[in-house]
């Protein structure tokens, strides 16, 4: 996989919107769309922080909307494709991985992990349960291997849905390094090319990041596992405000300084 590949590169923008993690909540995220709306300016750019999926019971409702904004987005004059990023977070990781359950060593076990990591909301979206699941996962490689089919067909069947999930960046930069945007967090220790799962799984570390990571003058993470809420240090912002675990959705405009100007909540 190319670099091109890996990460979206925010390019020519002033200002970058950043969406913080949805958690399949569509309702908090429309209406975190309606006020984002009313804010665009000429030059916006927007990033999605990951974990689209997940926890919340609302899945395929949430990826319409990320749908319809984009396309309502990409209407205004001199929009690009390019102008909008969404990242993988630890909730589409593990759907990736779910629909290769069959090659997994141990699939009841992996899929226990799963479910309690919050996948029976994906699950529920996409016509199947937690349930059946794990009956499933009891019947061996070729049984799991016709469920998962299924399960991926149902998803492609939802227009859009497939090829969005299939898009999904590690990473997002401003072209002029300033912003380096992430699901989670990263290894500090690691350069940005060889983080790997860190971007999904490493967000312990984020804390310890006291110095510009790689040059870039903020490092924006939209989901905290800890649970810690918004927070700002002179090199990190954490824009999570609780959305999928009862609070709100929110998303922060950025300039090119890693500055906060805006703040939305849905």
């Amino acid at each position: 996989m190319t670099d091109r590949e890996k990460f979206a590169v925010l390019r020519g923008g002033t200002r970058v919107w950043a969406v913080a993690a949805i958690h399949g909540e569509a309702g908090r995220l429309s209406g975190v769309h309606d006020r984002i709306a009313e804010r665009l300016v000429e030059g916006d750019r927007l990033v999605y922080l990951g974990n689209l999926i997940g926890h919340g019971q609302r899945v395929a409702e949430t990826m319409d909307e990320l749908l319809r904004f984009r396309i309502a987005f990409l209407a205004r004059p001199r929009a690009f494709a390019c102008d909008v990023a969404y990242l993988r977070g630890n909730q589409e990781e593990m759907w990736d991985k779910l629909l290769q359950l069959q090659f997994a060593p141990s699939p009841p076990e992996v899929l226990g992990w799963m479910l309690h990591q919050g996948l029976a909301g994906t699950l529920a979206a996409y016509g199947s349960s937690a349930e059946e699941a794990l009956g499933i996962s009891r019947q061996g490689a070729v049984a799991i291997s016709r469920w998962t089919g299924q399960l991926r067909a149902r998803m492609q069947a939802r227009g859009g849905h497939g090829k969005l999930l299939n898009s999904l960046k590690r990473a997002a930069y401003s072209d002029d390094g300033g912003l380096l945007f992430v699901n989670a967090g990263i290894d500090p220790s690691r350069p940005l090319t060889a983080q790997s799962d860190s971007f999904w799984w490493g967000g312990g570390r984020f804390g310890s990041i006291t110095s510009s990571y790689a040059g870039f003058a903020r490092v924006v993470r939209g989901f905290d596992p800890s649970h810690g809420g918004q927070a700002e240090g002179e090199f990190t912002a954490t824009i999570d405000a609780g959305c999928g675990f009862g609070g709100p959705l929110a998303a922060a405009c950025f300039d090119s300084s890693g500055a906060i100007l805006d703040w939305v909540e849905g």
